[in-house]
């Protein structure tokens, strides 16, 4: 096998027809500044051509299932091995998937589950077994010689009745004795039942003393009982002092108390996601979709003024009509906030009065007068019966946002039916063992006590169970429980779940390429990743990093750096080789941040705020543990802390929703948070901001129409500034004639997209450039006006650093263009669709967005983790935009593990000290001096060396 692959003349996005030799069976990092050409090497390039060769390799049939993957622009790779992507792509959004199911846990759970697990009753929590007439006969022959003993077959259970037949053919077919509730009786005694009570009846089929012949006896006699009794039978011990013990056996898996019984089980009885064990009140998603009257209805309004939101828009629609006449009737005040109305009185509009009809009288639109009775339902009733029966989606979508979810009220959220939950395996069921986080789940199967022959049953599931665990762990995900829904897992946790997978496979000669797999990850956590990639490369693959963290170069075999800038001006190779050999080239931007040559500045004064703060009252969601944060304003906070600590809980879903709740009551529209008794006491301090905007990674549109000069308004200047030139006026032309989404200048052979798809069935979909347009989007008539000699599609195919020099005398465009390339996407085409951008270009957009907006100074902005993607170079222009930011007045709260943007924030709340149940708590607040100084505080211990000793120790002196 070859000792290195040889890329030749890579050209694919801004690459450079670069030549490149990396070493295999190597830890290899590609570097360079965001939009370099680092992903256009290793995954548009290396990546797709080794699995475009796998899948060639099979058959046509099989192509056509798997889908195909075009050729990259390269002219030829040698020494590929079949590669696997490990990226960010976002997880399952599907409410059924989660971390057990996604990384096959929950599946050998199952399968533990149905093989050794210990079923119990429901409704007595008695263990429930199955046992044949042999085992019992043996149980009973191991009894002390000259023990005494009835044998019982109950035939009636706590059952209402006088049971008049019973008894009768019970003395007909020749039973003499027979215990009617607790007391024995004879079948020719005349026994009289109460019809309106419940009463056990038992048959009395033989009465024995332990012998040593009389095993055939008792085993006729325990087959006449189970005939008798459909399935269960009663030894009644006689003791020396006549107290009796009763010693319960069943020949199917049922309670012998109450008779609930319980099929064969099996793995398919423990999956959510099947019938046979999901709960049927939510058909195993363990929550339900219910109207939330606070959604509903704004307190602090009367009906005149709209309290009702869903019917606030108009006032003559016949809901409101009818709530008006039942308010009238029943001497509701109308013009009474619904916060000063009684309880009875807002029952009454919510939920309507049973039987309660309403006479209305009305004028058409004739001036016919007319009138018509109806009930009232209540808002509530009306809600939920429309949800129910719609089949418009967009009145389904309307309704839905008074809806919240709620735990399931039958299966609480468990998810499986109640029996399903009684099977024990080692006093868990199987949702308490996926509650559990991974260490403890790990743990918990360390000690597990089973008999001999459940071990002998479940040794080699335990043992995939456990390898499967210690690989999470491995990766620094200790902290998640696998009942985790996966669609609220971090790009970064996503991908090292994946990982663990791969780790776990022990495949060999594999290439395999990973995205930044250090995101999401706190610096004392990065060690633990570093050994699984190495363990990968240990086993004898390549393993391709496209990463920025310092500590993970420093322990690769082999660095890439690619660049020198982003877009145009990067797409070369600047640097290659060891950490020695980077660190000596007087080109690599990354050799010089690793030197020391370059660096992210400290701050030399942090700002003290406007004096105003939020305060975050009792917030104990998931893990957070009752705690009270405050956060001041007018400066930049940066909420830090290990992996799972609690800072997405405590950001994304306290004080996001619940600021967004306050401001939208304060400016009358909209509901709260839903839910918000569970998450929170209370936030104080709202009055002082008056917005929140949430700048986070998701797309900035789904489909290629949608790019960043639509996405942040530039495209409508641009298209105005088109409509303005001589040309434009003569002929007429508008500014929609410029646009590519409307009919009239756009190219109606490709309706604008530029592309035609041709579908090739078994080869992959070919996309050319529309014959009519080549590509331009646009028809020959709109390209021939001009400005500055550029006609619109070469506008949208200029990059934003060009357009910048292009549009400086137009201030409108010019400000926002300004904004993106000091936001670091001067490197972007104007014309880049959505979908191509990554989740940090696609970030840095929203924020460059923002950042051209005129500013309040009273605006709260949340980012999570910002630095996603970005070279140091590229975090420290960042800092700048985000300075900007809190230098106007407003307040920046960042969710990050980065150092460089920790010691250059103004203060740091530091959650942990762990992750999962650990974690929840508040270790230190304050400057990131004091947070150096706390010793309780990992971030603290990594951010000691960066801020240095003097610094700290003159801030501590003078705080």
């Amino acid at each position: 096998m070859k000792d290195y692959i040889y890329v030749k003349g890579a050209r694919e996005h801004n690459l450079k027809n670069i030549d490149i030799k990396i070493p295999r069976d190597k830890l290899i990092i590609f570097t360079g500044v965001s939009g370099s050409g680092k992903s256009s090497l290793a995954f548009d390039t290396i990546y797709s051509e080794g699995q475009r060769r796998y899948v060639e390799s099979l058959s046509a049939y099989a192509r056509q299932y798997l889908g195909q993957m075009e050729k990259p622009d390269v002219d030829y790779i040698e020494g590929l091995s079949p590669s696997i992507s490990i990226d960010q792509k976002s997880t399952s959004n599907n409410p059924r998937s989660t971390v057990g199911t996604v990384t096959e846990i929950y599946d050998y759970l199952r399968l533990l589950f149905a093989r050794v697990g210990r079923p119990h009753c429901p409704h007595c929590h008695q263990p429930i077994r199955r046992q044949t007439v042999d085992q019992i006969v043996d149980t009973v022959m191991a009894l002390p010689e000259g023990t005494r003993l009835k044998l019982l077959a109950p035939v009636i259970r706590a059952q209402k009745g006088e049971h008049k037949k019973l008894l009768q053919d019970l003395s007909r077919d020749g039973y003499v004795r027979i215990i009617v509730d607790g007391y024995e009786y004879t079948t020719d005694e005349e026994i009289t039942l109460e019809k309106n009570k419940k009463h056990d009846i038992s048959v009395v089929i033989d009465r024995l003393v332990v012998k040593a012949n009389m095993r055939s006896r008792l085993a006729q006699s325990l087959e006449l009982a189970f005939e008798i009794s459909e399935g269960s039978v009663v030894v009644r011990i006689m003791g020396e002092d006549d107290s009796e013990t009763d010693q319960v056996f069943s020949r199917d898996f049922s309670c012998p108390e109450c008779g609930f019984s319980l099929s064969e089980l099996s793995p398919r009885m423990f999956s959510f996601n099947n019938p046979f064990g999901a709960c049927p009140e939510c058909d195993g998603l363990g929550q339900r979709l219910v109207i939330d009257p606070d959604l509903v209805v704004n307190w602090d309004k009367t009906l005149n003024e709209g309290a009702i939101i869903p019917w606030s828009n108009n006032f003559y629609t016949y809901y409101n009509q009818i709530l008006f006449g039942m308010a009238e009737k029943n001497g509701i005040p109308a013009d009474k906030p619904l916060k000063e109305l009684s309880p009875e009185q807002v029952e009454a509009i919510l939920y309507g009065k049973t039987g309660d009809r309403i006479r209305i009288n009305y004028t058409n639109s004739y001036g016919e007068k007319n009138s018509f009775s109806s009930q009232y339902e209540g808002v509530i009733n009306n809600l939920k019966r429309r949800h129910l029966e719609t089949k418009s989606e967009a009145s389904r979508e309307e309704i839905e946002k008074y809806m919240t979810t709620t735990l399931c009220p039958r299966c609480q959220g468990q998810r499986l039916r109640e029996e399903i939950l009684w099977v024990l395996v080692g006093d868990k069921s199987i949702n308490d063992v996926t509650a559990l986080s991974i260490r403890e789940c790990y743990q918990f199967f360390a000690e597990l006590g089973l008999t001999p022959r459940e071990q002998t049953i479940a040794r080699q599931v335990i043992k995939e169970i456990q390898a499967r665990l210690n690989f999470l762990i491995d990766v620094g995900l200790d902290y998640l429980t696998l009942n985790r829904a996966s669609g609220s897992l971090s790009g970064g946790e996503a991908q090292r779940i994946r990982l663990a997978t791969q780790v776990g496979s022990s495949l060999v000669g594999v290439l395999y390429v990973l995205d930044e797999p250090s995101i999401g990850l706190h610096p004392r956590d990065n060690d633990r990743l570093l050994a699984t990639l190495c363990r990968l490369r240990d086993l004898g693959n390549t393993v391709i990093v496209v990463e920025h963290d310092e500590d993970t170069m420093r322990q690769a075999d082999y660095i890439v750096d690619i660049g020198p800038r982003a877009g145009v001006l990067g797409g070369r190779v600047v640097a290659q080789g060891t950490l020695q050999d980077i660190l000596r080239s007087p080109e690599s931007l990354t050799g010089k941040y690793l030197s020391g040559a370059l660096d992210i500045e400290i701050p030399q004064q942090r700002r003290d705020g406007n004096g105003h703060k939020i305060v975050v009252k009792g917030a104990r969601m998931h893990n957070l543990k009752n705690i009270d944060v405050e956060i001041p304003l007018g400066e930049m906070v940066v909420i830090t802390g290990v992996s799972g600590s609690g800072k997405s809980t405590l950001v994304e879903d306290i004080l996001h929703p619940g600021l967004n709740w306050r401001i939208n009551r304060r400016s009358g529209q909209g509901g709260r948070s839903a839910g918000q008794g569970s998450k929170y006491a209370d936030i104080i301090g709202a009055e002082a901001i008056d917005k929140v905007i949430n700048i986070d990674q998701d797309p900035i549109g789904r489909t290629p129409r949608s790019n960043p000069a639509t996405y942040t308004g530039t495209f409508g200047g641009i298209r105005d500034l088109f409509a303005q030139t001589a040309e434009a006026r003569v002929r007429g032309y508008q500014p929609g004639r410029f646009s590519f989404n409307v009919r009239g200048g756009r190219c109606e052979a490709c309706s604008g997209d530029g592309i035609i798809k041709i579908e090739m069935h078994f080869l992959p979909d070919v996309y050319i450039p529309c014959e009519v347009c080549k590509g331009k989007r646009y028809n020959r008539e709109t390209l021939e006006v001009k400005y500055k000699g550029y006609t619109i599609a070469d506008v949208l195919d200029m990059t934003v650093d060009e357009a910048v020099e292009c549009f400086a005398t137009i201030p409108g465009v010019f400000r926002k263009l300004k904004v993106l390339q000091d936001v670091g996407l001067g490197y972007v085409k104007l014309g880049q669709p959505a979908p191509t951008l990554s989740g940090g270009e696609a970030q840095r957009v929203k924020l460059a967005t923002e950042l051209s907006k005129r500013s309040t100074g009273r605006t709260l902005y949340i980012l999570d983790e910002p630095t996603t993607g970005l070279h140091r170079d590229d975090v420290r222009q960042l800092l700048e935009v985000l300075n900007r930011l809190v230098d106007a007045g407003n307040t920046v709260v960042i969710i990050e593990h980065n150092l460089d943007v920790i010691k250059s924030a103004d203060h740091v709340i530091d959650l942990g000290p762990e992750g999962g149940d650990k974690g929840g708590e508040v270790i230190v607040a304050g400057r990131p001096e004091v947070v150096a100084q706390c010793p309780r505080s990992y971030t603290g211990r990594y951010l000691k060396p960066l801020l240095g000793e003097a610094r700290i120790g003159k801030i501590k002196r003078t705080s």
